[in-house]
């Protein structure tokens, strides 16, 4: 036998237990974003009433936890699994699958930047698909006051846009007493106020346009929110970009340990 020893291919440790650490972490995320989705589904009490599932008419911020509960879920188990038991064919599934969700999101930002009126027409149907829901879901109804309170608006692009709910409309069929009214989160905050007034906005659209100003915020949430995009352009834009390119590294790191797995099972046939 000689003494001499050759070195063959290893697979890197640092590689391998980073792509580890890494989505572990982003695994446990997706299921919490699972177990979230699924906790707020049974106390809606869908889970027990699966066609409640077809009743669309509004957005459900709960689909939203679900879905990106559900890929995290996926992305995270094919990464751990893969790289802790140098499974090739989880870690390809996990770049290639990262790669498509790149891909997606770049072809998303350059068709809202090509097709911009078109995805802002998009937007206010969707909005107004909510206002019309808005009684209906206890999420959506705190996703649309979260949204008109932090971006000081009120409906897609006015408060006239809440005639589209039955509650809210000035129709004088209309029972409601919340009629020619806004939801509370539409009205101007007081700083002094420790309570929130959730009647401040009844009867506010029946005064005329200029009283109106005193009491909510008038401009829709459409245009404040181009004007939000506007204002904090840099802060968007490196927040995408970041998340870019740590899919980017995700996905050369995952190739790296694919090449060094299959090269020392490659060494290993031919010693």
């Amino acid at each position: 036998m000689s003494g001499k020893h050759y070195k063959g291919h290893e697979v890197s440790c640092c590689i391998k237990y980073f792509i580890f650490g890494f989505n572990i972490i982003f695994w446990l995320l997706g299921v919490a974003f699972l177990g979230i989705g699924l906790w707020a589904w049974s106390e809606k009490g869908v889970l027990s009433n699966i066609s409640s599932i077809t009743d669309l008419g509004g957005f459900d911020p709960v689909w939203l936890f679900l879905v990106v509960g559900g890929v995290m879920f996926i992305l995270g188990f094919a990464g751990c699994i893969g790289a802790l038991r140098e499974n090739t064919f989880l870690l390809k599934f996990f770049s290639v699958f990262l790669g498509i969700i790149f891909f997606l999101e770049l072809t998303a930002g350059v068709l809202a930047f090509v097709f911009k009126d078109w995805i802002k027409d998009q937007l206010n149907f969707f909005i107004n698909n909510n206002i019309r829901a808005y009684r209906d879901d206890i999420d959506l109804q705190n996703l649309i006051d979260f949204t008109q309170e932090y971006w000081e608006c009120c409906g897609a692009f006015g408060a006239d846009d809440w005639n589209l709910n039955i509650y809210f409309n000035c129709t004088d069929a209309n029972p409601s007493r919340e009629k020619c009214g806004v939801p509370f989160s539409c009205c101007t905050k007081d700083p002094a106020e420790d309570v929130i007034n959730t009647q401040c906005g009844y009867d506010v659209r029946a005064k005329a346009d200029s009283e109106q100003k005193t009491y909510i915020y008038v401009k829709g949430c459409v245009p404040q929110f181009e004007k939000w995009l506007q204002d904090n352009l840099t802060v968007v834009a490196g927040i995408f970009i970041g998340i870019a390119l740590l899919q980017i590294f995700g996905i050369c790191l995952a190739q790296n340990l694919v090449s060094d797995i299959e090269a020392v099972r490659a060494s290993c046939l031919f010693t």
